[in-house]
């Protein structure tokens, strides 16, 4: 399937690192240790809230719903109900893995005889390496992308051809002979996009914000071909700065031009050998690569659970390092607010308590929170009630819910000053486009209501009522729905992996545009279509929406 940034941190992180290592122990100092959709509305109407009447679900408190946990998943914290846990039904499970083995035997057999008529015909049959060459790809992951990927490549890396708004248009594609590539035709399909992160709805500019990009573009140029440490900082970055750090209640905050080099490349700079990173075992792989290559310890706890965290911890504290029993240099611990592959949120305020009970730093990853949840888009602390004084370092994203690119870091000055000396990110790549920048800090400044509007307030309203009025109408309708109320991200389960193509082509023909993911993105038995809900969606495009989903699951009555 398609390949998808998400891993498990397991073992220990690999030795060595390009960032230089600073020592951050002071800086981070605490005490002690229809069958189809309607047409697309026409570009005056695009992106306009759905009307009044628009039903509103109110989320349980805290919001959970359903999740993806174990049987030994432990719920800590008061006032929150008990988890719903998700099990795989027998007899998904049983015909998952059947038709995984019929793929396999069948792509092997291909293989044997495709290797019997190379002995026979050479010259039909070029080598895969050039004599004397090692392969270049691994067996069975060459033979996963042959004999599996290439059959449903079509429902993965669609090429589009407007901006991602409410409406999408799809580039029409067709195979070649062999199933190899795909080749765009000139055709275009009109969907509805419930596919991209655009939460609230700023991928179509306003005109007044479009200006303004396009002045700081005019001014400072595409680009400053240069790092933030030499000549790639201007005013519209500071000012970035400035606003993201207010905008989250911290001192100071580092923008970095890749969210996902936000994560890889800080954490190396803030722990190294000797210390411990305790990372939740769903965690984002840009949290993973980060955390191999800071050469400290890693251990996992069990998703949400602050029990499980807290074991790890008094574990850990008592053994101290491998070997030399000598006490960490400092314990971090990492988590995200909103998880993406199950639309779940991060019960934070257990997991802070449970923090600062053993002395160990709080790293929150808000990709996918920040501007989506709380009552001012502040993100899962204030969706939680969690002041920000007590997570030591924020990071986040612009390409979620700004409709820009890059990540930022927030925490004290001097944790963000010794980043921006230490951080591959800061040091070393080329800082953020002037003109993303611009428009990360106007949607900003909207969601703030600094232009003297209610539109952002507006957006993050709108964009909850959508999501939880999308999911009870999936679950009212049958299907097996995970995740939490108010959540953007709604993912819905297909476990046999012919469901995947199939349900994403008819979805298509429908004009709607899914985001379909399974294995190795997801456990092999737990393949699924993510539905990302957007402040620019209408009522009618929900329901809609709806119609074809659940047309096309047949869900069980």
């Amino acid at each position: 399937m398609a390949p998808h940034q998400r891993a498990r941190c397991a073992g220990e992180g690999a030795n060595g690192h390009a960032a230089k290592k600073v020592d951050t122990t002071a800086i981070l100092h605490k005490e002690g240790a229809g069958t189809r959709l309607p047409s697309a509305p026409t570009p005056g109407k695009a992106g306009k809230g759905a009307p009044s009447s628009l039903p509103v679900y109110p989320a349980k408190s805290p919001g959970r719903r359903r999740g993806t946990h174990s049987k030994s998943m432990d719920v800590v914290g008061k006032g929150r109900s008990q988890v719903e846990e998700h099990t795989v039904p027998w007899i998904a499970a049983l015909t998952t893995y059947f038709g995984y083995a019929v793929l396999i035997l069948f792509g092997y057999l291909r293989d044997s005889i495709e290797f019997a008529m190379s002995c026979l015909y050479p010259s039909r049959f070029p080598a895969k390496a050039p004599d004397g060459y090692a392969p270049l790809f691994h067996d069975f992951q060459y033979f996963y992308t042959r004999r599996m990927y290439w059959r449903i490549q079509d429902c993965f890396n669609r090429p589009i051809s407007s901006a991602p708004g409410a409406w999408i248009d799809v580039m029409d594609r067709e195979k070649s002979a062999d199933h190899s590539s795909m080749r765009v035709t000139g055709g275009v399909t009109t969907a509805l996009n419930l596919s991209s992160y655009n939460y609230l709805g700023f991928a179509e500019c306003d005109l007044e914000m479009r200006d303004e990009v396009v002045h700081a573009v005019r001014t400072y140029g595409v680009a400053n071909c240069s790092p933030r440490t030499e000549l790639g900082t201007t005013e519209v970055h500071r000012e970035l700065e400035e606003c993201i750090a207010g905008f989250v209640g911290k001192e100071a905050a580092l923008v970095i031009g890749m969210g996902f080099a936000t994560n890889s490349t800080v954490l190396p700079a803030m722990i190294g050998p000797g210390g411990l990173i305790i990372s939740d075992e769903l965690n984002h792989s840009s949290i993973v690569n980060g955390a191999r290559g800071s050469g400290a310890k890693i251990k996992v706890f069990k998703h949400n659970s602050a029990a499980s965290l807290e074991r790890i911890l008094r574990e850990s504290i008592a053994e101290g390092q491998p070997r030399t029993r000598r006490p960490w240099t400092k314990v971090l611990v990492v988590v995200e607010g909103l998880y993406s592959m199950e639309g779940e949120i991060c019960d934070l305020k257990p997991i802070v308590e449970v923090c600062k009970r053993y002395r160990a730093y709080v790293y929150v990853d808000e990709a996918h929170s920040i501007g989506a949840l709380g009552a001012t888009g502040r993100g899962v602390l204030e969706h939680c009630g969690v002041p920000p004084e007590d997570v030591d370092v924020m990071m986040g994203t612009f390409t979620k819910s700004f409709g820009s690119v890059g990540g930022y870091i927030a925490g004290s000055r001097e944790l963000v000053e010794m980043l921006r000396r230490a951080c591959p990110g800061s040091t070393h790549a080329c800082s953020m486009a002037p003109g993303c920048a611009k428009q990360a800090t106007l949607a900003l400044r909207m969601i703030m209501g600094a232009d003297g509007t209610s539109k952002g307030r507006d957006k993050i309203m709108q964009l909850r009522r959508n999501a939880n009025m999308f999911r009870v109408g999936l679950e009212r309708m049958g299907c097996e729905v995970l995740g939490d109320m108010d959540s953007p991200v709604v993912p819905v389960m297909l476990y046999n992996p012919s469901k995947i193509p199939a349900f994403s082509r008819e979805c298509l023909e429908r004009k709607l545009a899914v985001v379909v993911v399974g294995f190795p993105a997801t456990p092999l038995i737990k393949s699924r279509v993510r539905f990302c809900l957007s402040a620019a969606h209408t009522e009618e495009d929900l329901i809609g929406a709806l119609k074809v989903a659940t047309q096309t699951l047949n869900p069980k009555p």
